[in-house]
């Protein structure tokens, strides 16, 4: 299988992945800062393998396969990680979680049926949110901005999970 340039822009995000994991967790001055870089571009990679893949025609079902899976594990891994330093709730984590195999479980059912579930615009501003509250998490901020980010991450997940439900709840019928 050859890769189109958007797979491989792909391919790097996932290896970018244990790079933001080590950088948050290693001790050294600055540690956090380097980890946002990364981060930073491995989420801007994502709308730019996007792009390119629709600009340049190179849609493909190992794209289509991978990129939502590298948005999942970047997210849940950066998730995790904020979980274990106290700046995220584990019941906002599962929540997340939730919401992410309740969606694909929808797409699946809706696929066996021969419809695609397009991305909605409220996923893409979960995702959006979730990406600047995540860079603002990762900088020395007051608590009560990491609570209000939190917060955010888990009101836009909830939002757009109830949207993409209500939207397509003709697939259950």
């Amino acid at each position: 299988m050859k890769l189109t340039t958007a797979s491989k822009i792909t391919v790097v995000r996932m290896i970018l992945i244990p790079v933001v994991l080590v950088l948050m967790y290693v001790d050294f001055t600055g540690h956090m800062y380097w980890a946002l870089a990364v981060f930073i571009i491995a989420s801007c990679s994502d709308f730019v393998d996007g792009y390119i893949a629709r600009h340049y025609n190179q849609v493909t079902n190992f794209g289509k396969f991978i990129d939502p899976l590298a948005d999942k594990l970047l997210v849940i891994s950066v998730m995790l990680v904020f979980v274990e330093m106290n700046r995220f709730p584990a019941w906002a984590l599962l929540i997340v979680v939730v919401r992410e195999f309740a969606v694909t479980g929808l797409r699946l059912i809706a696929m066996e049926r021969g419809r695609v579930i397009a991305a909605a615009w409220s996923g893409k501003i979960k995702t959006a949110a979730t990406m600047v509250c995540f860079c603002l998490m990762m900088l020395p901020i007051p608590d009560a901005l990491v609570t209000a980010c939190w917060i955010v991450v888990v009101l836009t997940t909830v939002y757009s999970g109830v949207e993409y439900f209500i939207k397509n709840a003709e697939v259950f019928r």
